[in-house]
């Protein structure tokens, strides 16, 4: 059984449909991308996948749960954590707060107990900053532990991003265009984060339109034109799709 099914899924705005009855899976333990033109409906299917937008038709399946209709904190707490394309950190707290807010679905500490100090409080607050702690060694944003997010680099505010992301204890990650904005080092710096989050147990959707980023990293690769699914397959035969091709990649095997 898939860890996410998505069926049939149609998100219409006006006269515009934006996702027409896009349907896959995504396997547990996989990294898989979408891809697609600007304008073809990505940032809307993680939308309706997360909370933030409810479907016109279709099904959105996690877990073999329906999360349809969920609100995006109940999505976080059934499992599944996402980045936006434009990053949106707490730019008056340093790295290290910032991921500790994305925590604060899995900690019990109260007002209350917050206040006393009591003794499993002071405990569940120590596990939550070495958590926190590893999670920036994680995505290689250690050194900016006590910087203020509004003075961290461009580059390093995506992988902040995603070392909040993960301090929700996802089993499913959704990442809008990681890339966006990065040099090639720093790119290839995320390659090499994404794979370590995979082998931490953590199942990867990528919207992503660095070819080369994508070709790299993921195992299936989705394509989106003008809100339909046009083709699904590993990233070699994607490459030589000729619907994807004309649509996207516009000369077969640029990617290799």
């Amino acid at each position: 059984m898939s860890l996410l099914a998505i069926r049939d899924l149609t998100r219409r705005f006006g006269g515009l449909v934006a996702v027409d009855g896009v349907s896959f899976d995504v396997h547990e333990g996989t990294i898989k991308a979408v891809i697609g033109p600007n304008g073809a409906g990505k940032s809307t299917l993680f939308n309706l996948m997360t909370g933030f937008d409810r479907p016109d038709a279709g099904a959105v399946s996690f877990d073999g749960r329906d999360i349809v209709g969920m609100r995006p904190h109940k999505v976080v707490a059934a499992g599944i954590s996402r980045t936006f394309q434009n990053t949106q950190l707490f730019e008056e707290l340093t790295a290290l707060e910032n991921v500790l807010v994305g925590m604060h679905t899995r900690l019990r500490t109260g007002l209350v107990g917050g206040a006393l100090r009591m003794p499993w409080t002071v405990a569940e607050e120590r596990r939550a900053l070495e958590r926190a702690s590893y999670l920036l060694r994680l995505v290689g944003a250690e050194q900016y532990a006590q910087t203020h997010a509004a003075d961290i680099p461009h580059g390093m505010r995506r992988l902040l991003e995603i070392a909040r992301a993960l301090a929700a204890e996802p089993r499913l990650l959704l990442l809008d265009e990681p890339a966006a904005g990065l040099n090639n080092f720093e790119t290839q710096s995320l390659s090499k984060t994404l794979y370590k989050i995979r082998d931490e147990g953590v199942t990867l959707v990528v919207v992503e339109h660095d070819m080369g980023l994508v070709m790299e990293v993921s195992e299936e690769i989705v394509v989106i034109d003008q809100g339909r699914k046009i083709a699904e397959g590993p990233p070699l035969l994607i490459q030589k799709d000729a619907a994807v091709i004309e649509a996207y990649l516009g000369e077969e095997g640029a990617y290799v």
